[in-house]
């Protein structure tokens, strides 16, 4: 595939299987894409740059909702946002009776640097309501609550990644299934949403694939999974 765009791809709904684990079949596909593979997600920086390394792809990563931008082949790695307000809301979340909804451990948060996590089971009203007072916003990608600042986004990183890469944001395929990924559709070239994807990201996209999942990343990018 000679004229392969560039990719950027969520990873949570969208290399997914249905039952949150990454589909084996994705790993060889983004390890032989012709193109820079851009991972962005809402989860912390390890993840998509472990995802990245066991793959055997450059690190090229938007993570915790474009509060992380790292770039392998140009040392970058930037940091957007404002976590300690994302905590002093969280803090007034929890001092006004509610819970985070994660584990003493919170694997969640632990490494989060930009912005706090929120189980989706917990109240999501008083959470906004608290962030706003705060400056800050929620966003709901469909796996947690993230309070983060409201000039942070999955679309902004991915300017940043293509800067660094000498590339056009509207040079790339992007595809996902959230609200966190309708910034990323508005600046690439063209914007893929899953079958499985929530009504933002749906509104949002130019096309909408007919698989869900996995199997939905591969009908956007055009090649058999099996």
């Amino acid at each position: 595939m000679t004229d392969a765009p560039p990719l950027t791809i969520d990873v949570d709904g969208t290399l997914t299987d249905g039952q949150g684990a990454i589909d084996h079949r994705t790993l060889p596909a983004l390890r032989e894409w012709p193109a820079p593979v851009v991972i962005a997600t809402g989860k912390s920086m390890p993840y998509p740059i472990a995802l990245c390394h066991f793959v055997g792809i450059e690190g090229r990563v938007v993570a915790e909702n474009g509060g992380v931008v790292a770039v392998a082949d140009t040392d970058t790695l930037q940091f957007q946002g404002d976590r300690e307000a994302a905590l002093a809301v969280t803090d007034a979340y929890v001092e006004a009776g509610y819970s985070l909804g994660w584990s003493e451990v919170d694997f969640v948060n632990r490494w989060r640097e930009t912005e706090i996590a929120v189980a989706r089971e917990q109240p999501l009203e008083p959470l906004e309501s608290i962030a706003a007072d705060h400056g800050l916003e929620v966003v709901d990608t469909g796996y947690a609550y993230h309070v983060k600042s409201p000039d942070v986004s999955k679309g902004k990183g991915l300017e940043v990644v293509a800067g660094e890469l000498g590339l056009d944001p509207a040079a790339f395929l992007a595809i996902g299934d959230s609200e966190n990924d309708v910034s990323t559709f508005e600046v690439a070239g063209e914007a893929v949403a899953v079958a499985n994807a929530d009504d933002a990201a749906l509104a949002a996209a130019d096309r909408v694939t007919e698989a869900a999942y996995a199997d939905g990343f591969f009908e956007a990018i055009g090649l058999d999974p099996a």
